[in-house]
């Protein structure tokens, strides 16, 4: 990182508050980038799944790396805010490869990533200490600034009915792990009950981060469970997809 970057990154990690959550409206490309910064943005974080979608593809890097950061680069470039990347498994599984891997994130401007245990084109989840240090190796790798949002995809792979107490024992276990492993923040998306919410808040060092969509609390509630970062995933981009959808069909009957 140059200083530039490097300043940008400690100014992304200072605005992860507890009670204050950093909203992050997810976008897919420079022109969206553009609209979210203009409209008070503090900072920017893309979605892999509206990416994808943005080029005909699905998510679960199915969009190459190299697309990935080419249209990540352009982002970058296009504003002047702090943006991380959602980088799904790090296109590799190996420690090193991934820490390679994110070198290319970090070239493009970056001030950090989501970093999913999931295993990418297969089943469940990585072993916790395998991620933690595929985590350890991506911050020796980018350095002490670069933001990494290590993810759980425990609660995405569960249907909310079905989240309990030993589900989040497990989450919070995968926390202090990746914690260890260098970690900067924990991603919980999928999770949505308040008392699981506030006890994973509780419980973990690393500030928080809730993924918005149906049936989860507010922002402002979120903040006051303890929660430091909402993202809005694919949100944004069905949206706007809508309200394209919607206006195509109103000129073609017109």
């Amino acid at each position: 990182m140059d200083d530039r970057q490097r300043e940008k990154a400690r100014a992304f990690a200072t605005l992860h508050e507890k009670g204050n959550p950093l909203i992050l409206f997810n976008v897919w490309d420079a022109g969206s980038a553009k609209a979210v910064a203009e409209a008070g943005a503090k900072a920017l974080g893309t979605g892999s799944w509206s990416v994808a979608a943005a080029y005909g593809l699905g998510d679960g890097e199915a969009l190459s790396m190299n697309d990935a950061i080419a249209n990540f680069r352009r982002i970058t470039a296009a504003v002047e805010l702090p943006v991380t990347l959602d980088f799904e498994g790090g296109y590799a599984v190996a420690p090193g490869d991934v820490a390679d891997n994110v070198a290319w994130v970090v070239s493009a401007g970056g001030v950090g990533i989501n970093f999913e245990d999931q295993v990418v084109g297969g089943e469940g989840l990585h072993p916790a200490v395998d991620q933690a240090a595929r985590i350890a190796a991506i911050r020796g790798r980018a350095g002490a600034d670069f933001f990494i949002n290590a993810r759980t995809d425990i609660f995405l792979k569960a249907s909310p009915e079905t989240h309990d107490a030993a589900m989040l024992d497990s989450a919070i276990e995968r926390a202090r792990a990746y914690a260890d492993g260098g970690a900067s923040g924990f991603f919980a998306p999928g999770l949505m009950d308040e008392a699981l919410i506030a006890r994973l808040c509780e419980a973990v060092a690393l500030p928080v981060n809730i993924m918005a969509f149906p049936g989860v609390p507010e922002a402002k509630r979120l903040g006051e469970l303890g929660v430091a970062r909402v993202s809005h995933g694919p949100g944004p981009y069905r949206l706007v997809m809508k309200a394209l959808g919607d206006a195509a069909k109103v000129a073609f009957v017109a």
